[in-house]
């Protein structure tokens, strides 16, 4: 059904990821556009224009089908889901064949706003497609669990030990890797249970974990979202329309492996923030070891969000005005010799521990081509002297290798698993 001309079918996966940027503790953001007041027709109530902004949530639907998977330039979701999985005990190939049809059927009618074939839970029953993507991905041991072990990307190779890594082996790594988004959390969990349901037999779950971001139209105006820290968190990020964002993110045609074309690299990464202790900071103390203002993102030298931060620039003391350790500084892609990976992450909250400190944080998501060259030498650096790296703990971490996009007719992963 057409809404003021605009078609159910957004093609948000074509869309591009639109505000899509780089901020403190690595944070990305990418919504779609919240509806205008040029959507309510003249004279019509407040209450009107609301109720319809908020319907149009549910019709926006992401595409399955195309050259990368959805997503990864998908702007981000209000909730998101993300789950790993170990093969059964005597499950190969074969079974991981199977199982990847199973699941690209259900993502392809779920993301549709359909019920999945056979008995489906309703769970989402009245909804729309709510920006629902799911994406899957290929841990370095699915490869030696299918005999496929020729065919392992070297870029797959285990990330490097960090000194501020506490990772919990039991919420790392895994087989095979899904990603779930969508913007209700109804959806969310109805495509989460399918994807599990379908995996009964082929594949247990490893580790699961769920996130959320700023829903859709919660500001007057289309902004960057801000993490649990309250700043805004994303404003550098490699945007589509740079002419080299295809080669940072994406592996070429002619890319090795060749049935990783159009593929990418994630890396997962569950980061604790260590709230209690950051709040006890004041604010010019918060901005301090950020470089930016908490207010409006701006860098501590002046300018709006978006302005380039003076890391020359001097203060009345003769101190450069964003320390040698800020967080603003050290993540700089021109700092890391243009390291640079495509965040797109979910906050999360999962209670409080023994002590009543909030177990809260990042669910840190970021891509690129080779994360030898994306994520590897941004984290060591951090790793050395990040200012923030006092209020944070990375306790879990992933490195999955994403294929393509599946064509009509095809499943993910198709061209690995028959080659």
């Amino acid at each position: 059904m057409a809404d003021n001309g605009i078609s159910r079918r957004r093609l948000l996966g074509t869309a591009g990821a639109t505000g899509l940027a780089l901020g403190a503790a690595g944070g990305a953001v990418g919504y779609a556009a919240a509806p205008s007041s040029s959507d309510s027709s003249s004279g019509s109530s407040s209450g009107a224009s609301s109720a319809k902004g908020l319907t149009s949530v549910g019709t926006d639907e992401v595409m399955f089908h195309g050259k990368h998977q959805a997503g990864i330039t998908t702007p981000s979701q209000a909730c998101g889901h993300l789950i790993a999985f170990d093969l059964a005990a005597g499950a190969g190939r074969k079974e991981a064949t199977a199982l990847l049809r199973r699941w690209s059927a259900a993502a392809e009618r779920l993301m549709a706003g359909k019920p999945v074939d056979g008995e489906d839970t309703a769970v989402a029953r009245d909804a729309g497609p709510s920006s629902l993507s799911v994406t899957f991905g290929f841990g370095a041991s699915f490869f030696s669990r299918t005999g496929l072990e020729k065919q392992r990307p070297t870029a797959l190779e285990p990330l490097p030990d960090f000194s501020s890594d506490r990772l919990d082996k039991g919420r790392s790594n895994g087989d095979l890797w899904v990603q779930i988004g969508a913007n209700d959390s109804l959806v969310a969990f109805h495509a989460l249970r399918a994807i599990q349901r379908e995996a009964a037999g082929a594949a247990k779950v490893r580790w699961q974990m769920n996130g959320f971001n700023r829903a859709p139209g919660a500001t007057a105006r289309p902004m960057t979202t801000r993490n649990l820290m309250g700043q805004i968190d994303g404003t550098n990020n490699p945007k589509p329309s740079e002419k080299d964002f295809q080669k940072r993110i994406f592996v070429p045609a002619d890319g090795d492996p060749a049935w990783m074309a159009g593929g990418s690299y994630a890396v997962v990464r569950r980061i604790r923030m260590l709230l209690d202790d950051w709040e006890k900071l004041g604010l010019k103390d918060q901005e301090a070891v950020i470089g930016r203002h908490k207010s409006d993102g701006s860098p501590l030298t002046g300018g709006t969000e978006t302005t380039e931060p003076e890391l020359d620039k001097t203060g009345s003391d003769g101190k450069v005005v964003i320390a040698l350790n800020a967080h603003a500084r050290i993540t700089r892609p021109d700092q890391n010799g243009g390291a640079a990976m495509l965040r797109r992450p979910y906050s999360y909250h999962d209670g409080f521990d023994a002590k009543g400190e909030p177990d809260a944080g990042l669910l840190f998501i970021c891509w690129q081509a080779d994360p030898m060259r994306g994520f590897v030498p941004v984290q060591r650096k951090l790793d050395r002297g990040d200012a923030l790296s006092e209020f944070i703990r990375h306790e879990a971490s992933g490195l999955f290798a994403v294929p393509g996009g599946a064509a009509e007719g095809e499943y993910v992963g198709q061209r690995l698993l028959e080659a």
